[in-house]
């Protein structure tokens, strides 16, 4: 037995739940859904537009035909309930029927109220139903014998019908069909039968219009769904133009020129010869990097199109970090391969992003860097002293400290916490920790901006300080 069995109960128990649901929703528990703000001409009447009636809003032209309509059966329906409550009267002494009486105050009340139903329809569809069948009721009971039913109330009841039908549930629907129904054969049983089609025929044709709309609403969402991708797709490949024709031409000319300087001028110093490489292997590296994200960038749904870099590439992060005159010591504990793609990544740029930090604002300095893999948790920690005398650190850009919100928003959406902050040494310590299973909720790693670092030359970027807080 499924869950929905069980919740239910068996047998009788479930069949009770399928009746009294619908009709729990049909007297009081239900809604119906609001109307449209400016409904449109439906297409049949359309025509309209060359009396100039068309050219009115809907809404307003229906609303005033169904006051016209309810006062037509207000005024028709009185002097016809005025003598059905009359018929149980006693005949006179001489045989004859009285003479018809004028309408009385209960008459009156009784009118309205049957025809107000058809006058509340659009702003209360459900509320104007239960109105109806509660004036029809009355009726019923007020009339002791003949035809209990009056037909402005059924008039109006069955235009109510309709719209409860095209604004409401299929489960209040059904449970308004069952308690009309039922309700008519109580006060005409004769004609059950007849007053059932009669019925079946208002909501049936709502039913089909509300089927429509629902339709129409959601081939609409989907085409609406449909521009909004192409427009961020469009968007994206802007973007990527953008940094296709600006970012990525200055790192080319960075590499090109690194490549030949040292041929410039003679006797350059093996040292400068060993920096300006250095600087052409970082502009390529980041050149390779721009290439993918543009790959990314470029594609319709953001898949990632080639490998992500992870801590299998630590020790070349390492040995660059080392050539830039940092004193790095590494201490991995666990087996880091194998890492899930996001979590992988995500460290991969948190270490390359202290690294880069402490190359700018702590140069020459001594880094630890340890990595522990244990228990489904990956711990990270990258902690440097302050700078070795004789090298000043270099000052940030405007508009520099994006590095630091970059790893937290990585961090967050794996569901970790990370830790920035500066030491009594005069260093910087970043401590991270990744948890292998991200939470349901949090979305994959490679859904963030790979790189939000505008105030580093290098891949990654950064915008802490060495010896400040961030």
């Amino acid at each position: 037995m499924n869950d929905a069995g069980e919740r239910e109960g068996p047998g009788p128990a479930a069949t009770a739940g399928l009746l009294t649901r619908p009709l729990a929703a049909a007297l009081w528990r239900g809604r119906a859904e609001p109307a449209a703000a400016d409904p449109p001409w439906p297409f049949m009447l359309r025509w309209t537009r060359f009396i100039g009636v068309g050219r009115l809003p809907f809404g307003l032209v229906a609303q005033g035909f169904d006051l016209f309509v309810a006062l037509i059966l207000m005024f028709s329906g009185i002097p016809v309930i005025s003598e059905r409550m009359s018929e149980h009267l006693p005949l006179l002494i001489d045989g004859r029927q009285p003479p018809a009486p004028s309408p009385t105050f209960p008459a009156v009340v009784l009118g309205v109220w049957l025809a107000a139903p058809l006058a509340l329809r659009r702003r209360h569809p459900l509320g104007a139903w239960r109105l109806a069948a509660s004036g029809l009721l009355v009726m019923g009971m007020l009339v002791r014998s003949g035809d209990r039913l009056v037909p402005s109330g059924v008039i109006a009841i069955l235009f109510v019908l309709y719209l409860v039908a095209v604004r409401c549930s299929r489960e209040t629907t059904i449970g308004v069909a069952l308690v009309t129904v039922l309700g008519a054969a109580l006060l005409q049983p004769r004609s059950a039968a007849g007053a059932a089609v009669l019925i079946a025929v208002p909501l049936l044709v709502g039913f089909l219009v509300r089927m429509r709309w629902t339709s129409r609403r959601e081939l609409e969402q989907q085409e609406r769904r449909h521009r909004d991708a192409e427009a961020v797709l469009l968007e994206r490949q802007r973007i990527a133009r953008e940094l296709h024709d600006v970012v990525a031409h200055h790192m080319s000319m960075i590499a090109i020129q690194a490549e030949a300087a040292p041929y410039k001028t003679q006797d350059v110093p093996q040292e400068t010869r060993e920096d300006l490489a250095e600087i052409r292997a970082t502009a390529l590296d980041a050149l390779r990097e721009m290439r993918r994200i543009l790959g990314v960038l470029r594609q319709e749904d953001g898949a990632v199109t080639a490998p992500q870099p992870s801590l299998e590439r630590l020790d070349e992060l390492l040995t660059g970090a080392r050539g830039t005159g940092l004193e790095v010591s590494a201490k991995v504990t666990g087996d880091v391969s194998g890492l899930p793609p996001g979590v992988g990544l995500t460290a991969y740029r948190i270490v390359q992003e202290a690294l880069s930090n402490a190359m700018r604002h702590a140069p020459g300095s001594a880094v630890g860097v340890e990595v522990a893999r244990a228990g489904g948790i990956l711990r990270l920690s990258v902690v440097n002293g302050p700078a070795a005398p004789g090298h000043s650190p270099t000052p940030s850009p405007p508009g520099a400290g994006h590095g630091l919100v970059g790893m937290r928003e990585r961090v967050a959406m794996l569901g970790g916490e990370l830790s920035a902050v500066p030491i009594a040494q005069g260093g910087f310590a970043v401590t991270a920790t990744l948890p292998e299973t991200a939470p349901p909720d949090t979305p994959s790693a490679y859904g963030s901006p790979p790189e939000r670092h505008p105030s580093d030359g290098l891949p990654s970027g950064g915008g802490r300080r060495g010896t400040s807080a961030p």
